[in-house]
């Protein structure tokens, strides 16, 4: 079996919804909200994110759940769409069945309902990296507002993007490259992309780079010649794709098509095995930043927890799971692991969960090592990692076999290239 289709990627998510409403009307009574995007723009990683969310709250709902206590878990597809997610929020959010914590997706939704999980103080665990959820003060310099209920796994968009551009400057001088390297930051004109932009120029003006005037392209794939001949007439080197695989397949394409040679680097909802398959050799040589330590076929102590995961929407075992689906696990398993420790220190409020992120540093949950990256969240800091591990898709022109057969084939290979430690600067808090 592999993860491909829309229709069997909506197959597995509802078998996971459907074990987890079983568990809940069984003996639950621990309310978990989660949000995903199985239909909207962002659906082409937020399908496998959302599965790995949804199967491992299962997995730790059939092992006794949370110190012996069930999870009811509402998972919702709100269509990427942010009052929809606003809507659910609040009906979550009040009552006698009121959430006690949140598995989140996207940047405008998330970043919309932060005022609202700080007032209800309802810990939330996003699929979004926006550096603007970094701050938990709302003491940033740049004008961040507080968000001391917000917690992702993963650099921040902003970090991930300094790191790449550190990396770029230097792969610039490898190469041999005369002048000044030209960057430019590409992406719709929406929340998600956006979020990283300013951060993103300014180092690479600092690292020496010609910046360029942003180019847009929408979330939804779509003819992008326009923008690739553009980046072609301006000679960039560098380009930052902001938006997921989804409409970046399409300008890689299209780049491709006109000739025009950049090196691509994705955010981390850029690039994963799926897309490189689809993009096929328009996606070699593109970097983006990973969030775990191993891709599926990894060799980690955590990958027998993580194969056992998956089985609860894939009994068989057989399906290839993207870096997103693990991702989605590894955030699950860090509120798993919060909850656990509110429940025996005062019960589960959400100050209590929220006190609890901060108990330990260099924080892998139990059963994931050497698969979820070492993590620290502390009251005056939400970057949990600033550690930006930069990886390169690489892709052979026959992409016709299955995600999973071409990574056995060594058609498709996900590779490291550099880690790119960021400096944790006060002044880039909340940025």
């Amino acid at each position: 079996m592999t993860f491909q289709t829309g229709s069997l990627k909506t197959a597995l998510f509802a078998s996971a919804a459907i074990l987890l409403g079983t568990a809940a009307t069984a003996q639950a009574d621990i309310p978990i909200g989660h949000l995903a995007d199985q239909s909207g723009g962002t659906s082409d990683v937020g399908v496998p994110y959302a599965q790995g969310v949804s199967d491992a709250l299962a997995y730790i709902n059939s092992k006794g759940g949370i110190n012996g206590t069930k999870m009811a878990v509402d998972s919702v597809d709100y269509g990427y769409q942010a009052p929809r997610a606003i809507s659910q929020y609040k009906k979550w959010s009040s009552g006698s069945d009121k959430i006690v914590a949140l598995q989140g997706w996207g940047t405008a939704d998330t970043e919309a309902l932060t005022a609202f999980v700080g007032k209800d103080e309802i810990p939330a665990y996003s699929g979004s990296y926006s550096g603007h959820l970094t701050d938990p003060t709302g003491k940033g310099p740049h004008g961040s507002k507080p968000a001391p209920y917000n917690f992702f796994y993963g650099p921040s968009y902003s970090d991930a993007l300094r790191g790449m551009l550190t990396w770029a400057a230097e792969d610039w001088k490898k190469k041999g490259g005369a002048g000044k390297p030209k960057y430019v930051h590409m992406g719709a004109n929406h929340p998600f992309p956006n979020a990283p932009k300013e951060a993103g120029e300014q180092i690479a003006k600092e690292l020496g780079f010609d910046v360029l005037p942003a180019v847009q392209f929408a979330l939804t794939p779509g003819d992008y010649t326009a923008q690739c001949l553009t980046l072609k007439e301006a000679g960039a080197n560098y380009a930052y794709l902001g938006n997921t695989a989804g409409s970046g397949i399409s300008v890689l394409k299209a780049c491709q098509t006109v000739g025009a040679k950049v090196q691509f680097m994705g955010n981390v909802w850029g690039m994963d095995e799926n897309a490189a398959k689809a993009a096929g050799a328009a996606a070699d040589g593109v970097v983006f930043p990973m969030r775990t330590a191993v891709t599926w076929t990894g060799d980690a102590p955590g990958m027998a927890l993580m194969k056992e995961i998956s089985k609860v929407s894939d009994a068989a075992g057989t399906a290839y799971r993207p870096v997103h689906y693990m991702a989605g696990v590894c955030t699950a398993y860090y509120m798993k692991e919060a909850l656990d420790w509110a429940g025996k220190n005062g019960g589960l409020t959400g100050p209590n969960i929220r006190k609890a992120m901060y108990q330990k540093k260099d924080w892998v949950p139990a059963g994931l090592e050497g698969v979820c990256i070492p993590s620290t969240w502390t009251e005056n800091d939400h970057r949990g990692m600033t550690a930006v591990n930069i990886y390169r898709a690489s892709v052979k022109a026959d992409t016709g076999a299955s995600v999973d057969e071409l990574v056995k084939n060594g058609s498709i290979k996900l590779e490291k290239v550099a880690t790119e430690d960021v400096p944790r600067k006060p002044e880039w808090l909340g940025w």
